[in-house]
């Protein structure tokens, strides 16, 4: 068929291809007060088990409405209409809709809820599959066909047989392989007609498929050699091509993969690119280039400064940090060195102040270089001690270090904490050459009387001790195992490129997954020894690899989703995010619920999960109503038990929000606790609560049990008020949170307390030495019994 190139120029243009450089939304965009925007159909309800399509009946109590719901065909998402801080509407271009034929029935019998998922078929040409799931008399097969494609999400719809169904589900069509969909869409579409096929162009340009998109366009120009103008759109999709690869150049640079961003500008295609986008390019090489250049200059100076030094006693003992920095000075721990290069000229400082600058500023951080050397050098001697301070099992050698550490010159409180901030993790770890590069498997010490932890750690591409990374920690559920939970994350294994090619990988996060539940374990048992195999873990990891304490975050699939609900709640001060994937309120967590407060929340789950919603709906209606509170629910639509990769790259938009941060200097808090080891709040330790408040799992439910509160609250006046009906309460102390240098005023119970509160190197030492948190280490404690 041959079309004028006046009417497909037109069609083009109607599609949206010459306005690539937007990508069309929905009538509405939510941006919530977290920063996370949402766009879709917008409606209002009272509870989020509440269907949007029922008016309240006559006569019927009307609900306040506090929750926003937001259709976007593929979910359904909620969220308390207080969080929301700005509403608006987009230049939205019509969004290709790709019908494709299937034998749909026009009735039978309703899927009301997806059992448990048995065996999923691939797609075939036609767009057709079978899903096999478990029914009430067996194994049960439902054959399904998709029935539309759009750039956001692809229905598929139950197909006439025998037996039909009738069932519409929605998946992101971003999960469908491209060679699927174009065998689907080819199959569909006929090949002769090229306006037809320019819809195909324009939904790659919407889904952001720009090569596929290009391709595409290139084949429809061979075939129809009228349309040889629309070349000149193949130039726009390079561009926008470009622009793509510059964002994830820009994404690997904030995930610390500089070598591979090198690569990838270095290797930047310049063919039918923007003149703007080459300069730019260039200008990125030549900052990589100015801080490699920066790098050279200052082991250069080092080595210049170093042979200027004439008491060779002062030279010996700074040359392995010489040779220290020599393979660890890198970009990451560049500007440590601003000082030091800032006034390496300056005629005015002797070699060994400007050395002095150089050493201090390593150990200490940026900003914080001193002048006099013989600080400086009693600070490595410092360091030294700190680090075997931290790895040592041994009480008296640790107070044998600690008291040469107090002997030390330069050392103080402050001087420790600083290098608490810089030192890489104290835990020596290995990290083998073969295998995954940065994938191990690792145990550490149990319970008393229970085998050892094991856990499996992936680390993000060019892993450097020196740089913080944040971190995903994933719970499996009874169907999957620690390591799919990894593949899940971080994706499979690229033998090729030597590297996972998940988001984790991509945004630079460490994954951990332990192995949290007993072999033959089918649910989650809400126990002490499930808590501490998570949070063992935790620390191990954080001793041993360069962890951000404040990015930490919680997930898990099923019941490794309850359990991550649970370990959320009750103990909120470790995470940045909880993420419970088809996870179900049971025990604790109703109980927990004010605690949810605390800790921002990111449920993702099936419409048609056997009841999941009606089951949670309670705890959800309590997150998404009240003030305070940072919670989404993503509800799939037409959707089961499974585990939605398809929310993979929101999930990362979520999790790396600025204000997804753990507010470890939070001053005032009101949380509730029913078990002994659920008794750790921020800069409050809690025990001997009494036994009506406590209810181990095993003896759950209790009648008449009640919660026990843990209040904390620090004033401007340097006041601490704890209030608790636990027997003993230690509080801790840092500068984050109170003034060491005015008198602190400390109230438990309503009792004031008139202990002496000063800093201490040993309250710090140990703190960290059992927390594993060198960000933010303690100064000082009182116990009040």
């Amino acid at each position: 068929m041959r079309v004028t190139n006046r009417l497909t120029w037109a069609t083009l243009l109607a599609g949206g291809v010459c306005l690539l450089a937007g990508r069309a939304t929905w009538a509405e965009v939510i941006t919530l007060n977290n920063g996370m925007q949402i766009d879709g159909a917008v409606a209002k309800l009272a509870s989020v088990s509440e269907d949007p399509f029922k008016s309240n009946p006559g006569g019927g109590e009307i609900k306040i409405q506090q929750i926003v719901m937001v259709d976007d065909n593929l979910r359904r998402i909620f969220f308390y209409a207080n969080n929301v801080r700005n509403v608006g509407t987009s230049d939205a271009s019509p969004r290709e809709r790709i019908e494709i034929d299937q034998r749909v029935p026009p009735g039978g019998r309703r899927i009301a809820s997806v059992g448990g998922i048995l065996r999923i078929t691939p797609f075939d040409e036609f767009g057709r599959r079978v899903f096999t799931m478990q029914g009430p008399d067996g194994p049960l097969d439902i054959f399904q066909g998709i029935t539309l494609i759009t750039p956001d999400y692809t229905r598929i719809e139950g197909l006439l047989a025998k037996n039909p169904y009738v069932w519409d589900m929605r998946l992101a069509t971003s999960s469908i392989p491209r060679e699927t969909l174009s065998a689907i869409l080819n199959r569909q579409l006929p090949t002769d007609n090229a306006n037809e096929r320019l819809r195909v162009v324009r939904l790659y340009v919407q889904s952001e498929r720009y090569q596929a998109a290009r391709e595409e366009l290139s084949e429809i120009i061979a075939r129809f050699p009228d349309l040889a103008d629309l070349r000149k759109q193949e130039q726009a999709l390079r561009q926008l091509e470009a622009n793509r690869t510059i964002r994830e150049i820009e994404l690997r640079q904030e995930a610390g993969q500089h070598f591979l961003a090198f690569r990838m500008l270095n290797a930047f295609p310049a063919e039918g690119v923007a003149s703007e986008t080459l300069l730019r390019i260039k200008q990125m090489l030549d900052e990589y280039q100015k801080r490699f250049d920066q790098r050279d200059r200052v082991l250069k100076l080092l080595e210049q400064h170093l042979s200027e030094i004439t008491d060779e006693d002062v030279k010996r003992r700074l040359e392995p940090l010489g040779e220290e920095l020599k393979s660890e000075l890198n970009i990451n721990t560049l500007e440590r060195m601003a000082d030091y290069l800032r006034l390496a000229d300056d005629e005015s400082l002797s070699p060994e102040q400007k050395l002095s600058l150089a050493v201090s500023a390593w150990l200490l951080g940026s900003g914080e270089a001193t002048e006099n050397l013989a600080v400086s050098t009693s600070l490595i001697t410092a360091r030294d001690l700190v680090v075997r301070y931290l790895t040592s099992e041994q009480e008296i050698e640790r107070s044998q270090l600690l008291a040469e550490l107090e002997r030390t010159e330069g050392v103080s409180p402050a001087n420790v904490a600083k290098l608490l901030r810089t030192i890489k993790p104290p835990k020596t770890t290995e990290i083998p050459e073969d295998g995954i590069p940065g994938y191990l498997k690792l145990e550490v010490p149990g319970l008393p009387g229970e085998d050892n932890f094991r856990y499996e750690i992936q680390l993000p591409p060019e892993y450097d001790p020196h740089r913080r990374y944040p971190c995903v920690m994933t719970l499996n559920g009874s169907a999957t195992t620690p390591s799919q939970q990894m593949d899940w994350w971080a994706g499979g294994y690229n033998d090729s490129l030597r590297m996972r090619l998940g988001q984790a990988t991509r945004h630079g996060y460490i994954v951990i997954a332990p192995y949290w539940v007993k072999s033959h374990q089918r649910g989650y048992d809400y126990s002490a020894r499930e808590h501490a195999a998570v949070l063992f873990t935790l620390r191990d990891a954080c001793r041993r690899f360069s962890i951000d304490t404040d990015r930490v975050f919680l997930s898990g699939h099923s019941r490794g989703g309850s359990a991550a609900w649970d370990i959320g709640l009750a103990h909120p001060d470790l995470w940045a995010g909880v993420i419970p994937i088809v996870g179900i309120s049971d025990k604790y967590i109703a109980r927990y619920w004010p605690n949810a407060k605390y800790v921002p929340l990111y449920f993702v789950g099936g419409q048609m999960d056997s009841g999941t919603t009606a089951r949670n709906s309670r705890d959800w209606d309590r997150y998404l109503t009240r003030a305070g509170f940072d919670c989404i629910v993503s509800e799939f639509q037409g959707r089961g038990h499974e585990h939605f990769s398809d929310e993979l790259q929101n999930l990362f938009t979520w999790m790396n929000l600025s204000s997804h941060r753990r507010p470890f200097n939070l001053k005032e808090f009101e949380c509730v606790t029913m078990r002994p080891w659920d008794n750790f709040f921020w800069w409050v330790e809690a025990e001997k609560f009494p036994d009506r408040s406590m209810v181990l799992p095993v003896n759950w439910p209790t009648a008449r049990s009640s919660e026990a509160p843990v209040e904390g609250e620090i004033t401007v006046g340097n006041t601490v008020r704890v209030d608790t009906s636990a027997a003993k309460v230690t509080v801790y102390f840092s500068p984050e949170l109170v003034d060491f240098d005015q008198r602190i005023s400390l109230v438990v119970n309503r009792r004031k307390i008139r202990d002496e509160i000063t800093p201490s190197l040993q309250v710090m030492l140990d703190d960290v030495r059992t927390r594993a948190d060198r960000q933010h280490p303690f100064w000082a404690k009182v116990v009040v019994e």
